[in-house]
């Protein structure tokens, strides 16, 4: 009983929704990105390279000849699928790209959200004339060194 009580205990906690959610989106994103790279990109560079698809690139390691990947497969040849690791690989670049691009995003907004938080800290605080410490503005008294400030301009 006790392993069902944690079990729910762990699977109720938002961090295992956080992940699903991450999971369901990374599907996504993947089926996008996949797209991209095998239905745009990968066509135009085949086209510069005389009409190349890049995933019927192989080399062949039996004795017969195959006029492709696929008629070498079904024949149960040993191959060396480069075109496919070449889509998986320009795959990647794209992907960590993207995520490069998505978290430099990220950063930046959160660093301009934390410049807004501090400058609003900073409106609604004064320093002490004498310990220098942070202090509501309205304060007539330090709570650090406890001095009066009615009768001092501020610093």
């Amino acid at each position: 009983m006790k392993f069902i009580t944690e079990f729910k205990k762990f699977i109720s906690k938002g961090n295992i929704i956080d992940l699903a959610v991450g999971v369901a989106l990374g599907t996504a994103f993947n089926k996008i990105v996949t797209s991209l790279v095998e239905d745009i990109l990968m066509p135009p560079i085949g086209m510069a390279l005389n009409g190349v698809d890049f995933s019927d690139l192989y080399i062949n390691l039996s004795s017969q000849s195959y006029s492709s990947l696929d008629e070498a497969k079904r024949a149960g040849a040993a191959t060396i699928n480069y075109g496919i690791f070449l889509n998986n690989v320009l795959h990647f670049l794209i992907v960590a790209l993207s995520l490069f691009v998505v978290v430099k995003v990220y950063t930046r907004l959160s660093e301009l959200r934390q410049h807004e938080e501090q400058a609003e800290q900073k409106a609604e605080t004064k320093k002490c004339p004498y310990c220098l410490s942070s202090i509501p503005i309205p304060a007539t008294r330090c709570p650090s060194c406890t001095s009066h400030l009615e009768k001092v301009e501020e610093a």
